[in-house]
């Protein structure tokens, strides 16, 4: 796995329940196109994981 990923947000959370919308925010993605780049670690794979239908993931 590489050091750091990049994700950026790319869909709209506004229909999206809440605890999504409270995963994004932990994330620090707070509005479309904006991206983060942030330490590859099991608990950040687990939050890609539920947003993955929102977002793009560089490695």
């Amino acid at each position: 796995m590489a050091d750091q990923i990049t994700v950026t947000l790319k869909k709209s959370m506004i229909t999206s329940t809440q605890k999504i919308r409270a995963t994004l925010i932990g994330m620090g993605l707070t509005r479309v196109n904006k991206t983060v780049t942030r330490k590859d670690t099991p608990e950040f794979r687990g939050m890609l994981r539920k947003v993955q239908h929102l977002v793009v993931v560089e490695e």
